[in-house]
């Protein structure tokens, strides 16, 4: 066998675990396996690792390096601060291999491996094991084989089986029932012990082997020779060792071939104690065994008269002390009963007794579809009140005696359902002689002792009748007399009560559940049940003994027979087999029902299935949590379950809020619906009674339910929970507040401080100084991560702004304010009320503006003024945080509280501030990569603009802020004004326009943008290829309306009349185009061929003024004729006023031509170039008889402004 290097390790390994990290279904699956793994004392402290895989979820599915690297840091440390369990090492093999350590993760997975190598290989990574253990453990494999083989060799005569010592295991087709059927109890206990051997066996050699697989890993230079450990054959309860040296085998064992490969794999999968329900591996191995030469799979089904009949027989019962051979009985003892079950028949006159055979054929036609599609049952009951042995190698049930409690030696199944050790059965029925079944006499104190006698006669039929029929009617007996029985309140109900609960009665129960199709009965079945169920606690150890009876229970429950639902939540069922039995459709469909269209039961199926419910949404399980959210919300389920917060049944109110508050978790949407539908008196009353973890989630469920994005709606719910309540909910959560739990501690000072808000700021509240001191406390607790988090998470959400999901919009609104508004218009346009329009809508955002900003400044003077300014020193301690999480939300906590502080009074506060934020503020500016953070700390600096002491101590980092200041100053008015304070007018040349950029689009596939004309609410756009855009410009987004390319070439020049209604384009293709403006686009109607390129195209009237390619001005009569004027300058700009064209010039003149008569007048004449360089007129405008012109700087001035003394003398007013 080659020898195993680590590079094959580390690829094996990092497959899968790479796998894992790409597969959030699979990971969430092995993830919840494993937590149900934990041990008792882990489970009570779960919240450490609840929240480092919460992190490390984070840092999978998040883009942002930053967080991810902060999460998986996080993540580590929790997990390594927290005692080694299979779940922890699961985590860290996952977070290392993020963090590419795939060295580091290798060692975790093996890890796993060696601490819980049974979780490892059966749940975890299966595929690893066969691929790097199972192919060593070949010596394994064949001990076990040929100890399991020596076992059964004394099983040869058994019909049909032979034993083959060439195949690895014995074909699956060989029902475990049959061999165990013909086993006397030594066998049994021999396999038995072999099988917790061969587990044990396996389990140390994974120990080695990690062992050995960790040198590898660790002799990276590869200058030592490792030997590969011998496997270990370890009989642990004898004490005895042996050893393997699997070299001396390895040649014959060709375990690279595909045989053997599957041999031993299917080998590994399917030891002798398979619990009832898993699917057995079928691998054909050399040869295919015909299945009818094996027995029956299931136990001889008899009639219990029959064993009452062979009693009398003069055949003895037990064997010969000196005959121990249980191969051989069997078969006699079968032959037997068939005989005897013969002579009875024919003895036995009654008709119905003769209506066995049909009777027989009728019950298992009806129960196979039940039994068949029924799932695995193997763990049904809770840790705490489950009555069943779960031992990892306890056989199944159906293979024990309920009498003997010992394995089958020679089973029989009787007509009632249940299968007894004969003898034990036979012997049974022999001490009650004549009786069919031991009731007890009746002291009933009822005249009527027909009726007390009908119920025997019913309870004798229902266990002992052959005939569907009569069981059926004894049913409905049995139902109306327990009926009349509660209503007329008789002494005896004890008495019937602990008769109809013998396990004779509920097993004849049970069989009227697998064989009748009949509705009425099966309702008045499983209300019987659920009666008996609900007050005697042995009823329901019954039903668990055996799965079959649970699992015809649960088959009926999922096609149609609701009632049951009430039965399946008296058996108490196990969460992790609650989320496998897939049963939230079915829930759903019965809570969505009329309570009325049930039959009255001992508790409501609505609300058995709101509790089951509860019960999966509290399992932990992500995938099954989503899913029952998912269909509540996706279902309309959710107002059904909202109604449930008034029911009687304080359990059923604290289930429902638990569904809720998940709801709201997952879909923020949801919790506009509850806020409108909710009664929240019934949930404010139980906040009283409630123990301390149902507290928290009632104050979690209020605590969700306030985040609407609509202010005023969260004051008014605000007020229903303030003043509502039985008793005084703000005093409830004070109390609460001394005893919660340190995680809890933010939450329930976050909701108390928003009620102690809803009045005005008192000077003196007892709840709110409470409520603050409590969040700073919990921000400055660096020992409890998930507080700190916690608690800055709260303070974000006090400021009042939120969206439609409940998410908080502080940060969004605080970059608006910082001139960065385009991601909270974007999240504002999305929340605007759709449903409502025009004036109506506007004034609600008014109102909801100015309830907002309200109060804002109530909850930020509070927290500002609460010690002077404590809460700045915890939020400064947040910010020193190694951690994204607590960092963030601290930084924008900081930033908003001293934002604030520019509107709020100045109480002297703001010096607070300064001493514990400034220097971050600073750092974060000069050394923040992303825009927004960079933004958000401009914001904080501003406030310390106002402040002398500030602006000393800002003075230090002039150089590094101005730089800073400048890349926003374009954008934000912000910045703009924070750099007139710091340049102290030195800047005002520089920043003479002090404009926003408001919108920019990108038009780069048109090449250049080379003219641009806006008229009203519409702008027009010319394009170096020729295009022409129209675009709209309402608010601050623009909008394409239209894209036309008519001109072959550049388009140079945009005009608009006056009027409105035509557009004029010039271009370079020699022409000069019309254009009639629309509603939203425009259409050529004219073309004029001026034939010359035209630049700065003009209109007026009829006429057209341009500058051709060469010298003077070109005017274009629309008749088609036309003339050069001032052909000796070349023109440069041009403005047209009342008939006048005004020509700025190459060579610096400026010149007047009256269009009318031709006549030329100079404004300002020309200068000679001076140092070879011109200096030409750029630009050019008339306006309120003011000309103003643009040049070069080259003769000392760039702007003149010409005023008109007379018609045609011109002065320089200023330049």
């Amino acid at each position: 066998m080659s020898t195993t290097t680590g590079d094959e390790i580390l690829q094996q390994t990092t497959t899968f675990l790479s796998e894992i990290l790409s597969q959030s279904d699979l990971r969430r699956r092995i993830l919840s396996t494993l937590r149900t793994k934990l041990s008792p004392s882990v489970q009570l402290n779960i919240k450490q690792l609840n929240l480092a895989g919460e992190t490390l979820e984070n840092a999978i599915t998040t883009t942002n390096f930053s967080v991810k690297s902060s999460s998986l840091r996080l993540s580590e440390k929790l997990l390594l601060s927290y005692p080694q369990n299979p779940y922890s090492s699961f985590l860290l093999s996952l977070i290392y291999t993020l963090c590419e350590r795939h060295i580091d993760a290798c060692i975790s997975l093996l890890d796993l491996f060696k601490t819980h190598p049974s979780i490892a290989r059966s749940e975890v990574a299966p595929q690893v094991f066969e691929e790097m253990f199972l192919i060593n453990f070949v010596p394994v494999l064949e001990w076990y084989n040929e100890e399991r083989s020596r076992i059964l060799s004394s099983l040869s005569s058994i019909s049909g089986y032979e034993s083959d010592d060439n195949s690895v295991v014995m074909d699956s087709i060989v029902s475990c029932t049959t061999l165990l059927s013909k086993m006397n109890d030594n066998q049994a206990l021999k396999l038995k012990e072999l099988e917790r051997d061969y587990e044990q066996v396996l389990d140390e050699n994974c120990r080695v082997f990690v062992g050995y697989f960790k040198e590898i890993l660790g002799n990276k230079d590869g200058n030592r020779v490792i030997d590969r450990p011998s496997v270990v054959l370890e009989a642990v309860h004898k004490g005895d060792k042996y050893e393997y040296n699997q070299d001396e085998k390895s040649t014959s064992t060709d375990f690279g071939s595909e045989n053997r490969r599957s041999s031993v794999l299917c080998y590994f999968m399917q030891p002798i104690w398979t619990e009832k329900g898993e699917k057995s591996i079928e691998i054909q191995i050399r040869k295919t065994k015909d299945l009818s030469r094996f027995p029956s799979f299931f136990p001889e089904r008899v009639s219990p008269r029959v064993l009452t009949n062979e009693r009398s027989s003069s055949r003895p019962l037990k064997p010969s002390p000196n005959n121990k051979d249980s191969g051989s009985e069997p078969e006699d003892n079968s032959h037997s009963i068939s005989s005897s079950e013969s002579d009875a028949e024919l003895e036995v006159k009654n008709v119905e007794i003769m209506s066995l055979h049909s009777k027989k054929t009728q019950s298992q036609k009806q129960k196979q579809p039940i039994i068949t599609e029924s799932s695995s049952f193997d763990l049904f009951m809770g840790d705490n009140d489950s009555r069943i042995n779960e031992g990892k190698h306890t056989p199944p049930k159906d293979f024990v005696c309920p009498i003997t409690t010992h394995i089958f030696s020679d089973p029989v199944t009787l007509e009632t359902g249940q299968t007894y050790e004969r003898k034990a059965i036979q012997q049974c029925n022999s001490n009650q002689e004549n009786e069919q079944l031991d009731i007890p006499p009746l002291t009933s104190t009822s005249s009527d002792d027909g009726t007390v006698n009908e119920l025997r006669v019913a309870i004798n039929k229902l266990c002992t009748s052959e005939v569907l029929k009569e069981a059926e009617t004894a049913v409905l007996t049995i139902e109306r007399f327990w009926q009349d029985l509660i209503e007329s309140g008789l002494g005896s109900e004890v008495e019937i009560q602990n008769m109809l609960s013998q396990p004779p009665v509920i097993n004849g129960f049970m069989e009227i559940l697998f064989s009748s199709v009949n509705t009425r009965v099966l309702i008045s079945t499983v209300f019987l049940l659920s009666e008996l169920g609900s007050r005697n606690e042995d009823v329901i150890l019954t039903l668990t003994r055996v799965d079959t009876d649970v699992e015809c229970v649960i088959a009926l429950f999922q096609k149609g027979l609701f009632e049951a639902v009430v039965l399946i939540y008296l058996l108490k069922p196990s969460i992790p087999v609650l989320v496998q039995l897939e049963l939230v459709e079915s829930l759903l469909k019965v809570v969505n029902s009329n309570e009325n269209e049930f039959h009255k039961m001992c508790v409501k199926p609505n609300t058995a299935a709101v509790l089951l419910l509860g019960q999966i949404v509290a399992s932990g399980d992500d995938g099954a949590i989503f899913e029952v959210v998912r269909r509540v919300i996706s279902g309309k389920v959710i107002e059904c379950i909202i109604s449930s917060l008034e029911s009687e049944w304080i359990e059923e109110r604290i289930t429902v809020v638990r569904i809720l508050l998940r709801c709201m978790q997952e879909d923020g949407k949801c919790r506009n619906i509850i806020a409108d539908k909710a009664e929240l008196a019934p949930v404010l009353e139980i906040l009283v009674v409630a123990n301390d973890q149902d507290r928290f989630e009632i104050v979690q469920f209020l605590s969700e339910l306030v985040k609407l994005n609509r202010r005023t709606f969260n004051n008014q719910i605000l007020h229903i929970i303030k003043d509502e309540g039985t008793f005084s909910t703000m005093h409830t959560l004070l109390v609460y507040l001394q005893t919660a739990e340190t995680e809890q501690l933010p939450i329930v000072a976050g909701l108390l401080l928003q009620l102690d808000l809803l009045a005005e700021p008192r000077k003196m509240s007892i709840y709110r100084e409470e409520a603050i001191d409590t969040l700073i406390s919990c921000l400055k607790n660096s020992d409890s991560l998930s507080t700190q988090i916690a608690a800055a998470e709260i303070i974000l959400a006090l400021q009042g702004r939120f969206t439609s999901f409940g998410k908080p919009l502080i940060r969004a609104y605080l970059l608006k304010q910082a001139g960065l508004d385009k991601s909270y218009r974007s999240t504002m346009r999305k929340e605007q009320l759709a449903t409502i329009s025009g004036e109506i809508q506007e004034t609600m955002e008014e109102e909801e503006e100015k309830a907002a900003e309200n109060w804002e400044r109530k909850m930020a003077f509070v927290l500002v003024s609460h010690e002077f300014g404590l809460i700045f020193e915890g939020l400064s301690e947040g910010l020193k945080s190694k951690y994204a999480e607590i960092c963030s939300a601290s930084f924008v906590c900081a930033t908003w509280l001293v934002h604030m502080l520019t509107l709020l009074p100045d109480t002297g506060i703001k010096g607070a501030a300064r001493i514990c934020l400034l220097n971050q503020f600073v750092s974060i500016f000069k050394s923040a990569k992303d825009r927004e953070d960079k933004a958000l700390s401009m914001l904080a600096l501003s406030s310390f603009f106002q402040d002398p002491d500030g602006l000393r101590d800002i003075a230090t980092h002039m150089k590094d802020i101005v730089k800073g200041l400048r890349e926003f100053k374009r954008s934000s008015t912000v910045a703009f004004e924070m750099l007139k304070v710091l340049s102290e007018g030195s800047e005002s040349s520089a920043d003479l326009w002090n404009h926003k950029e408001l919108a920019k689009q990108d038009c780069s596939t048109n090449g250049e943008v080379l003219s641009i004309v806006c008229f009203k609410d519409k702008i027009f756009s010319g394009h170096s290829d020729g295009m022409i855009k129209v675009w709209t410009g309402k608010g601050s987004v623009l909008h394409l309306l239209q894209e036309i390319r008519e001109h072959s070439k550049a388009v140079t020049s945009l005009t608009v009349l006056q009027s409105g209604d035509t557009l004029y384009s010039g271009s370079h293709d020699k022409t000069v185009r019309g254009w009639s403006i629309n509603k939203e686009m425009i259409q050529c109607e004219q073309v004029y061929d001026v034939k010359d390129h035209v630049n700065n195209l003009l209109v007026a009237n009829s006429i057209s003024c341009f500058i051709p390619q060469g010298a003077g001005i070109k005017i274009h009569s629309w008749s088609g004729t036309s003339k050069q004027l001032n052909s000796s300058k070349y023109v440069k700009c041009m403005a047209l006023v009342n008939g006048r064209l005004y020509t700025g010039c190459q060579d610096n003149s400026i010149q007047e031509i009256d269009l009318a008569t031709g006549t030329l007048s100079s404004i300002q004449s020309g200068s000679r170039k001076l140092l070879g360089k011109s200096s030409p007129v750029h630009a050019l405008k008339v306006h309120d008889e003011l000309i103003y012109s643009a040049s070069s700087s080259i003769e000392g001035t760039t702007l003149k402004v010409f005023g008109i003394a007379i018609q045609i003398d011109y002065q320089i007013i200023y330049a």
